[in-house]
C-alpha cells in the first residue's frame, strides 16, 4: 500500500514538471500594444495636411494684419513704424510703409526731416523716396540739392534711376542751370556715388548702360575741367 502511494506521488510530480515546461514553451499570442504614431490624430482627427494649410493661412492673415497696423501708424506720422518694418526683414512691407511717409510729405521741410530720419537710423532708401528727393532738387538745382539727389538715387540701388539722375544733372549743367558746383565736382560726384550701388546692380544690364553714360559724362566734363588756354 505504501509503495503504491509513493508511486502515485512520483507520477504526479513528473506530470507537474512536464506541465510546467509545456506552458513555458507555448508562444505568447496576446496582442502587443504600441504607442500611437506621432501623426495619429485619433479616430476622428483631421487630416494633417489640412491642419498645415489652415496654420499657414492663419500665419498669412496675422502678417497682413501686422502690416496694416504699421501702415496705419505711418499714415499717422509714427516714424517708429518705419524702423519696425525694417526690422521685420520684409522688403515689400518696408517699401509700403516708407511710401506712406513719402506720400505724406507736403513741404521741403517735411521731406528734409524724413531724409534725415532715414539717414540717421541707417534705414534703406527706396525708389519712392529717391524720386521725391530728385523732384525737389529739380525745383532748385543747386550744389546741395545735386549732392543729395545723386546720393539718394544711388542709395535706392536702382541703376536706371541713378542713370536718369546723372543725365538730368548733365542737362542742367549744359543749360547753365546747375549752380554752385564745378565740372570737376560734378564728375567726382558721378563716379563716387556710382560705387554706392550694389555689385549686382553695377553688373546688371541697367548697370552696363549706366557705365556707358558715366563714360560719356566724363568725356563731356573733361574739357571744361582742363586748364584754359
Amino acid at each position: 500500500m505504501v509503495s503504491l502511494f509513493i508511486t502515485a506521488l512520483a507520477i504526479l510530480f513528473v506530470l507537474g514538471i512536464g506541465l510546467y515546461f509545456w506552458q513555458k514553451s507555448v508562444p505568447d499570442n496576446s496582442e502587443r500594444i504600441f504607442p500611437p504614431n506621432a501623426d495619429f490624430n485619433g479616430l476622428f482627427g483631421g487630416d494633417s495636411s489640412s491642419n498645415n494649410q489652415e496654420q499657414a493661412r492663419l500665419a498669412i492673415a496675422e502678417r497682413e494684419q501686422e502690416a496694416m497696423s504699421l501702415i496705419d501708424r505711418a499714415r499717422n506720422g509714427d516714424r517708429a513704424a518705419l524702423s519696425e518694418a525694417n526690422k521685420a526683414g520684409a522688403t515689400d512691407l518696408y517699401d509700403r510703409v516708407l511710401n506712406e511717409f513719402v506720400q505724406g510729405v507736403t513741404s521741403d521741410a517735411d521731406l528734409l526731416s524724413l531724409m534725415s530720419f532715414v539717414s540717421q537710423n541707417e534705414l534703406p532708401v527706396n525708389s519712392g523716396l529717391a524720386k521725391a528727393v530728385i523732384a525737389s532738387w529739380q525745383q532748385l538745382p543747386n550744389r546741395s540739392g545735386t549732392t543729395k539727389a545723386l546720393h539718394f538715387a544711388a542709395l535706392s540701388n536702382n541703376a536706371d534711376l541713378f542713370r536718369e539722375t546723372v543725365e538730368q544733372a548733365l542737362q542742367l549743367w549744359r543749360e547753365k542751370k546747375l549752380t554752385g558746383i564745378s565740372e570737376i565736382e560734378l564728375r567726382a560726384l558721378f563716379d563716387g556715388e556710382f560705387w554706392i550701388l550694389s555689385s549686382d546692380s553695377r553688373r546688371s544690364g541697367a548697370g552696363f548702360i549706366l557705365k556707358r553714360t558715366l563714360a560719356n559724362a566724363r568725356r563731356e566734363l573733361e574739357p571744361a575741367a582742363g586748364p584754359k588756354q
